[in-house]
């Protein structure tokens, strides 16, 4: 009698935290008396007193680590508690992972350690995924280096590690606790923090299983109890994705600033697309500022109108960052990646990395010739590609190009600033009885300044044109200063980077041979303009320069 007293007890206590004790938001991932949901080999996973229970024996050793899946679905963002015990070997915690091909309950990704020595419990170690990311008191920033290979920067310390280990009860319970809020990981065991580590290596994972670990190599027990979820809106967004397109007011006249007509143009090709996402087209000259409702719905933002000190967002900024933190992605094009200094500025450089800073950057029309596209996700499918358009450039990035990776880049040719002599050098004058140089374009907020010729001239810097950044929150921002020309949307290659930069501020994997660019003919390009289409308009002429364009290899 005693002894199943006993046994129902510890049977209540390890299934405490089920389906009927689910409460704020939290969700139990086990029922505490079968492994439904579960999935892992019989030889080494049962349930034992209510626990969901892995063990390797001297004369029944695993061959490799094995994992227990569980099947209710992938996660994203999240917070996750459970209680383990562990005698003997070291297990963990996989969370956002991927099932390694032909090798059945065997997992890779992000993993929560643990053990019964004392230098692991609490890291976070890429099984199959790169090795430590964050060693027992760390906070580290993962990357991609130049040399391609990961780097881990560590860039604080959370705690001592052998003070943490003092908190950590050997063979009894403990409490783990793993949160996931975009591309930033914190562990806790017994409320104590462990690592936290933000991945912005270009090969995070946004979703993925979670799974439970018995490791190879001597005779080991772990079990696992109270298990309970709480999934973020970020989780539940997992599947069809939508982007919101924000067309600005009128502007410049036919043919150039056309935002309404290039939106539609562009959710259209991307609901055409045969991906997992919408797109829709909102005017903000007809209907004003979107709704709370409509902004809700948006898994990417997508700016494409007139900026400055008219932008938009300056007057939204409190409201998109409060999307922004919860992953939303931002796409900024043409005149809207410029805003003011300040607290605009401030935000785009959160956002996307940077902006177009006035009396600093410059927005001459000149061809550039982007003739080696980095790998990206953006560049999928797009081959370089000349075209003319007021590129912008001289942006201000954030301080040592942070998390900024470059996409387009060229160096701009000196008469964009300056006139050049028959051998192409700078003409000089006297001014104020000093050589300088003879501008070709006046000095202002917009067309030049000393800092941009310093970089071109002198420096002879490469500019970057559009950009992309993978910020901690797990939102993508993107911005490129091309977009005046309402005809080079005619373009494969200028209108395919764009709907793939769309795409992947989404929160989706772009295809190796990039978003459809669908075929684009004149005709296409001529609806929901702003402006009436003059009656003299060439229509053949700009369709003979799409085929030409387009039938370049």
């Amino acid at each position: 009698m005693r002894t199943g007293w006993i046994a129902l007890v510890i049977a209540g206590l390890c299934a405490f935290g089920g389906a009927a004790l689910a409460q704020d938001g939290f969700e139990s991932l086990f029922d505490g008396k079968t492994l439904d949901k579960w999935d892992g080999n019989p030889d080494f996973w049962r349930v034992e007193d209510g626990c969901i229970t892995g063990q390797t024996t001297a004369e029944k050793p695993t061959k490799g680590n094995t994992f227990i899946v569980y099947r209710g679905g992938e996660v994203g963002d999240f917070e996750l508690t459970l209680e383990y015990k562990i005698i003997g070997g070291n297990s963990g915690i996989q969370y956002r992972s991927f099932e390694v091909p032909n090798e059945k309950w065997v997992i890779g990704g992000y993993q929560a350690d643990f053990e019964a020595g004392e230098t692991y419990s609490g890291i976070n170690y890429g099984e199959r995924f790169r090795g430590i990311l964050a060693n027992r008191g760390q906070k580290t920033i993962v990357k991609k280096g130049e040399d391609g290979k990961v780097q881990v920067e560590v860039v604080s310390s959370v705690g001592d590690t052998k003070e943490i280990q003092k908190h950590i009860k050997k063979e009894d319970w403990n409490t783990y606790r793993i949160t996931a809020k975009g591309f930033t990981f914190e562990h806790r065991i017994n409320d104590v923090i462990t690592s936290v580590c933000t991945d912005e290596h270009p090969d995070r994972r946004a979703t993925g299983v979670l799974a439970l670990q018995l490791h190879a190599g001597p005779p080991m027990k772990v079990q696992f109890r109270n298990i309970k979820i709480k999934k973020t809106a970020a989780t539940a967004a997992v599947g069809k994705k939508h982007a919101l397109l924000l067309a600005g007011r009128r502007s410049h006249g036919f043919g150039a600033h056309d935002h309404t007509a290039g939106c539609a143009l562009l959710a259209k090709l991307i609901n055409a697309s045969g991906l997992p996402i919408s797109a829709e087209m909102h005017s903000l000259e007809k209907n004003g500022w979107p709704s709370p409702e409509t902004l809700a719905k948006a898994n990417t933002i997508v700016i494409y109108s007139d900026g400055g000190g008219g932008h938009p967002f300056n007057e939204h900024l409190s409201e998109l960052q409060s999307l922004f933190d919860k992953g939303v992605g931002v796409v900024c094009i043409h005149y809207g990646v410029e805003t003011t200094i300040g607290a605009p500025g401030d935000a785009f450089l959160r956002w996307t990395g940077g902006f177009f800073e006035p009396n600093y950057s410059v927005n001459p029309h000149w061809t550039a010739d982007y003739k080696k596209l980095p790998e990206h996700q953006i560049t999928r499918g797009v081959k370089p590609f000349q075209i003319n358009d007021e590129w912008y450039y001289h942006m201000r990035f954030r301080e040592g190009m942070a998390g900024v990776t470059p996409l387009l880049t060229d160096l701009p040719p000196l008469t964009t600033l300056v006139e050049v002599d028959a051998a192409g050098k700078p003409v000089m004058i006297e001014k104020d009885g000093k050589k300088t140089y003879k501008l070709s374009r006046p000095e202002n907020a917009h067309n030049n300044n000393p800092h941009a010729r310093k970089a071109v001239i002198e420096d002879k810097a490469p500019q970057h044109m559009a950009w992309a950044t993978e910020r901690a929150d797990g939102g993508r921002g993107f911005g490129c200063s091309g977009g005046h020309v309402h005809w080079n949307w005619g373009h494969n290659e200028f209108r395919q980077f764009f709907l793939n930069a769309i795409v992947w501020t989404a929160g989706l994997d772009i295809p190796a041979e990039g978003v459809n660019p669908g075929v684009v003919t004149i005709d296409d390009m001529l609806q929901n303009h702003d402006e009436e289409i003059p009656a003299d308009f060439n229509k053949a002429r700009y369709q003979a320069m799409f085929d030409e364009w387009n039938a370049k290899k």
